[in-house]
């Protein structure tokens, strides 16, 4: 597969500058350079939960297969209707779900008793429900005027689906009503989308792994589990390669190890314009690698690029995102996360966000996208309200378990006084 080249992207953004980069260009820009994978694979039904369609699934039957009852009572002629008063009907038989169609004629002055999903007699339009109907003496029922209409009651033959249609689209996640809907098609498997390999690692000297003693300046690495968290969220496969020091032949074989073995490349840490430049230098001579300093609080460093093909054909994306704990956990969310999705064969990748009322005041000046942790809450009348979790450092780990959203304020925009609407990105779509 042919990539564009990081050039060939700026070139088609209008007024692309690495330096000065808005959230919206950061996300136009991945737009061009995540592409989904070409490889699918197919699986039982069963094991498609969470997976992505590769292809269309056409319905090969319709559904429903014939036109039935939408619930228990009985099964009439629509013109038999009396326009006052009341429909005075025999009924001369039962049908239940599940038996074959009902072959005797039906008279211009009876009914068949009808169960829910039972085939509709040929000739018969409409249901009137059980419990508009009364008895009228010996096998007879009356129904009033006005409680039924002709026609209704009834589920036409391929209402839901009809045969040679599309049943699902490409590009789906399968959730687990898709799951349903597939099976109710007699289909055993489907074709989906190879599973996304994603390798990850944290840099730096003062980066310990679990298990490691504590010492003066060093810190216990985070980032490695909420990120192998996020990802395995998606359902990818992750391989992880831990804490890489600062060194340039460590970084070199934690690269060449990673593009060898997945489809994209995430690290953390190394990649701010203050830091020792071995991360920054290996990502330059292994890959077409851009920097970027985005106009945005938190995450303002990032790197984006692919890695050299070293011919076998793979090219991973490379994402470069911040050391710090918040820092890292918001650019994931809101770019890395997307792209994502888009190389595993999504068709919709944004995160879905909804309007909340701020229930304080909180500062902003023009010119930056600010994601400010949140606790989003309903009102008594079912509004939607948030607050701020208080101290947004982009080392505040703990705001991040406290919160619930992200609130996102956007570029042009400045502060917010008590009552005004935000933009708010919940959780519970993301993470």
């Amino acid at each position: 597969m042919t990539h564009p080249t990081l050039d060939q992207i700026a070139a088609e953004l209008q007024g692309y500058d690495p330096q000065s980069l808005s959230a919206d260009a950061v996300t136009a820009f991945l737009a061009r350079l995540a592409r989904p994978l070409p490889d699918h694979e197919t699986v039982a039904v069963p094991d498609a939960l969470d997976r992505v369609l590769a292809t269309d699934v056409i319905s090969p039957i319709d559904v429903p297969p014939h036109d039935n009852a939408a619930m228990d009572g009985y099964a009439l002629r629509g013109a038999a209707l009396a326009a006052t008063g009341e429909t005075v009907l025999r009924v001369v038989g039962t049908c239940y779900a599940g038996d074959a169609r009902w072959t005797q004629p039906v008279p211009d002055d009876a009914c068949v008793r009808i169960m829910t999903g039972a085939v509709m007699p040929e000739g018969l339009d409409t249901v009137a429900p059980v419990e508009f109907v009364r008895a009228a003496g010996d096998a007879t029922v009356a129904i009033p005027a006005g409680v039924v209409r002709p026609g209704d009651n009834r589920r036409l033959r391929g209402e839901d689906l009809m045969a040679g249609r599309a049943a699902l689209h490409a590009g789906t996640r399968l959730t687990p009503a898709a799951l349903g809907l597939i099976a109710s098609l007699g289909i055993a498997r489907v074709n989906v989308v190879r599973r996304l390999r994603v390798a990850y690692f944290s840099t730096g000297d003062e980066v310990l792994s679990l298990g490691e003693p504590l010492r003066e300046g060093a810190i216990y690495d985070s980032n490695r589990y909420t990120i192998t968290g996020l990802l395995r969220r998606l359902g990818v496969e992750v391989v992880d390669l831990g804490v890489v020091r600062d060194d340039p032949a460590a970084l070199e074989a934690a690269l060449r190890d990673a593009a060898q073995r997945a489809d994209a490349v995430i690290t953390s840490g190394g990649v701010s314009m203050g830091e020792a430049d071995h991360t920054k230098a290996m990502m330059r001579r292994l890959g077409d690698v851009v920097f970027w300093r985005i106009a945005m609080r938190p995450g303002r460093p990032m790197a984006v690029g692919r890695l050299r093909d070293d011919g076998s054909g793979r090219a991973p994306i490379l994402f470069g995102l911040p050391g710090n704990p918040v820092a890292v956990m918001v650019t994931f969310l809101v770019f890395v996360r997307p792209a994502l999705l888009r190389m595993m064969g999504l068709r919709e990748t944004e995160p879905l966000r909804l309007r909340a009322h701020s229930t304080e005041a909180i500062r902003k000046k023009p010119g930056r996208t600010e994601y400010q942790r949140g606790i989003v809450t309903r009102t008594a009348d079912g509004t939607l309200q948030v607050r701020t979790t208080g101290q947004q450092g982009s080392g505040v780990l703990r705001s991040m378990v406290e919160a619930n959203a992200l609130i996102v304020l956007g570029h042009d925009q400045g502060s917010v006084a008590p009552g005004d609407a935000v933009d708010v990105l919940l959780f519970d779509s993301v993470m």
